[in-house]
Formats: structure tokens, sequence, C-alpha cells
């Protein structure tokens, strides 16, 4: 166990909120398409599956950016991959903003997909790697703080700009339409990440990993509050000592052919996509122009929503501390199994179909109430909770290829999910949420059988064995 006292230091909180920042950038990234789409496909044309990969081929650019940042991070460092990922947005951000036609702008998302899948491994591991155990829970957890910040800011700079504009198709600053100022905004939060990403450390493991033990002594003295510096880094050089060079292969194991904590961290980042939570962010402004309201309520709507998405991320972080992890996510579980079957029984009775679709009362406000709910059930839990897990439940030396992998399944969880929304749509609403809720009942099930708790552990004391153990406590 380390010395770092049960104190959370301004420096500490600090240097997260700066890595977090790539979690802004990742929920900005992936939520600001949520207000452009219906002018951005009506301006290209295009409906159905290549409106839906449209959305999701940030998507793809996600998986390649988290499966390539773990090994990077590993031999470049923790803070080099973040101003790499930082460029990567901005460069993203101006290419969309100008795009020409539906397939530009599909290579421009995909560009920023690379950082965004970069962000997403790079921020737990590294707040993780630098937190104190007994605060690592709720510093793990401004991740997805900072995630769901970014996806309210995004729905409100689309609020915002398609507002001013008239409409999200009309024109609104040097002759480009607002859809394409909404892209472009990106560009000032991603400049803002790459100067923080200067002014932080490096990760006091990664440190260790590198021969750098004055650096790391330093870090863990000045950030984490260690006081035995030398006994710390010895514990470090031990635990990274008990595998060879990390390399994919490190995550091989007996479980069809991997580690079954690697099984168990995919799995947990496999079903919180499959629950449908980003049909909400990204097709939410649709969603309820379809159900009777007009641009301007749809939009405002989305931003309600992102709200309570922030509020109940809040409450995570006050909690994750002091309930552990498995009795949130079990909670979430349940509360997404009801929530998502009852927006599957309201759509069950919808009228019409396609983009004609609409609700009777009072089964709009129902689905209204239902989809809100929804978000407080997954943002409260499964949001912030299955990215601490991520940073803190693999040994040291596999963790940053372990998260990679974690994360690219991640993504491409999500992009199945975002791609088959508006066929599973035209199909039936009660379909596609029907589907969902069947997932977040496999979820619950998979967290009782498998997921280990890992509150208050350190992560020097994450090992295989360990951990098996815990999951089936």
């Amino acid at each position: 166990m380390s010395d770092s006292g049960s104190t959370m230091n301004g420096r500490i909180l600090g240097i997260s909120l700066a890595a977090a920042m790539g979690g802004f950038l990742f929920g900005f990234d992936t939520a600001v398409i949520n207000g452009a789409i219906d002018a951005m496909s009506e301006h290209f044309g295009i409906s159905g599956f290549l409106q839906g990969f449209a959305v999701s081929s940030a998507l793809l650019g996600c998986v390649v950016g988290a499966w390539l940042a773990g090994p990077m991070a590993s031999r470049q460092g923790r803070v080099r991959v973040m101003i790499i990922a930082a460029i990567l947005f901005l460069a993203s951000a101006i290419g969309s903003g100008l795009a020409f036609g539906t397939w530009d702008l599909i290579a421009w998302r995909a560009l920023g997909g690379l950082g965004v899948g970069a962000a997403s491994v790079i921020a737990p591991a590294y707040i993780a790697e630098v937190s104190p155990a007994d605060v690592r829970g709720r510093l793990g957890s401004l991740q997805q703080l900072a995630i769901v910040l970014g996806i309210f800011a995004a729905l409100l700079a689309d609020a915002f700009l398609a507002d001013v504009a008239g409409g999200a198709a009309e024109e609104l600053w040097l002759g480009q339409e607002a859809w394409r100022w909404m892209f472009m905004a990106e560009a000032v939060p991603a400049a803002i990440y790459g100067l923080l990403a200067l002014t932080i450390p490096e990760s006091p493991r990664y440190l260790v990993d590198q021969h750098r033990e004055e650096e790391a002594a330093e870090v863990l003295r000045k950030y984490t509050g260690v006081k035995d510096t030398a006994a710390k880094i010895k514990e470090i050089h031990n635990s990274l000592k008990r595998e060879a060079k990390e390399s994919l292969g490190d995550l091989r194991g007996a479980s069809m052919g991997l580690k079954p904590i690697v099984w168990v961290g995919i799995a947990l980042a496999v079903f919180q996509q499959f629950v449908g939570i980003n049909v909400i962010f990204y097709y939410s402004t649709s969603l309820w122009r379809s159900v009777g309201f007009d641009e301007s309520q749809a939009l405002t709507t989305s931003v309600i929503t992102s709200v309570t998405n922030v509020l109940v991320t809040v409450v995570a972080i006050l909690l994750v501390d002091k309930v552990g992890r498995r009795p949130l996510l079990i909670g979430g579980s349940i509360g997404m199994v009801v929530t998502l079957g009852t927006l599957a029984v309201a759509f069950s009775q919808s009228q019409g179909s396609g983009e004609d679709v609409s609700l009777p009362q009072p089964w709009g406000t129902v689905a209204l109430i239902a989809a809100n709910l929804f978000v407080v059930s997954f943002g409260a839990t499964w949001g912030p909770i299955m990215w601490v897990m991520l940073g803190e439940m693999f040994p040291n030396k596999i963790r940053a290829t372990a998260v990679s992998v974690a994360s690219a399944a991640n993504w491409l969880a999500n992009f199945a999910v975002s791609t088959t929304f508006p066929t599973l749509s035209e199909i039936g609403l009660s379909l596609a949420y029907g589907l969902y809720a069947t997932f977040a009942l496999l979820s619950l099930l998979f967290v009782l059988w498998k997921v280990p708790e890992t509150k208050g552990r350190e992560l020097e004391d994450m090992t295989d064995d360990a951990r098996q153990s815990k999951a089936r406590t």
C-alpha cells in the first residue's frame, strides 16, 4: 500500500483535469454530429445506411486510435500521445467543417476518430497511474464527467449556432452554413487540450519503466503525495517485472486465447455501448423531431438530456469510492432494463413509419421521461464506472495494451449500434429499444457473474489471480 494519504491535493486534481480534457473532446466530437445530421444529410443527399455510416465513420477511426494508443503510449509516453490526439482533433474539426462531399466528410471524421480513440485510452490509464488509491475512483470518473460535458457543450453549440442562423441548414458566417460551423467549433477545445498536455508531467509508472527514477520520484512526491518514493518506485519496479516487455502477446491466456481479466474488460466495454446510449446522443434531435418537436424544441430537449447526464455523472463521482464499482453497475443495469423496456413499449404505440412516425399522447411524454431516466441510469453508473475500471483493473505491465484492446472493442460496439440504428428505426423503434433492453439485462447478469470489485486496491496489487478470486466473491 502507498503512503499517499487520504486527501486529494490540488496538483493531482489539476493534472487529472488536464488529462480528462481528452474526454471532453471525445464527447464533443461524437455528439457534435447530432445537430448537424439532418442539414448535412439534406445537403449531401444521403439517408439510411449511408447516413448512419457518415455518423459512425468517426468510430472506425476510434477503433484504430484506441488499438494503437496503448503500444504507442508504452513506447513514447502517455503525454506525447495526448499531444498527437489534440493535433488530430484540430485537423478533423476544420476539415469536417469545410468538407465538399460525403466521402470527404467521412475521411475527416475518421481522422478525428483516431484522436478520440487515443484519448479514450490514455486519459483513464494516465489518471489511474498518477492517482492515490483512495481517490482513484473519483479522479478516474473525471474522464466520464469530461465526456458528458463535451457532449453538453457540443449540443449547446449546435443549438446556439442553429438558432443564430435560423436553422442548421442556413448560412451563418463567411458564407458557410451553420452545420459546418458546428464541426469547426471543435477547433477551440482541441487547441486548449494540446496546450494543457504540454504542461502536465509524465506518468510515474512509465518513467520507472524507462529507468527515469528521479523524475518518477518527483512526480510521486509533488503530485501523488507519496512520502517514501523509494519504496513506491521499488513496488512499481516489482510489478513491472512480473511480465516481459509489454505487447499484445502479453494479453494471451488460456481463456479463448486471452487472459480472463482481458475478456472481462472487453465485455464491460461492449455492454456499455450495446445498451444503446449513443443513440440518444447521436440521433436524439432527429428522434424528437420524429415525435412531433420542431428543430428548435428537439435541440433544446437534447441539451436538457445532456445536462441531466452531466448532473448524474457528478453523483457517480461522489459515490464511486464510497459505494464501490459493482453495486453501481448492478443498479445501473436494473435501471436501464426498466427504462429501455418502457421505451420499447412506448414506441410500439407509434403511428406511421420512417420520417413520418409519431407518438400519440400520453406515449410521447412517457418516451421523453423514460429516455431521460435511461440517461440517469447510465450516466450515474455504466458511463463513468466502465472507464474507471478499465483504468485500474489490469496489472501494471499490461494496462496500456489491455485498455487499448478493451477501448477498441468499445468503439467497435459503438460503431455497430450507431450504424444499425437508422435501419432498425425504419423497421421500428420498438424493436431497437427492445434489443437494447435485452443487452441491459445481459449486462446485469454479467456483472453478477464476472465483474470484480476494485475499490481501494493499489494498482501494484492488481494481478490476474487476485482479480479472478475477487470476481467470484
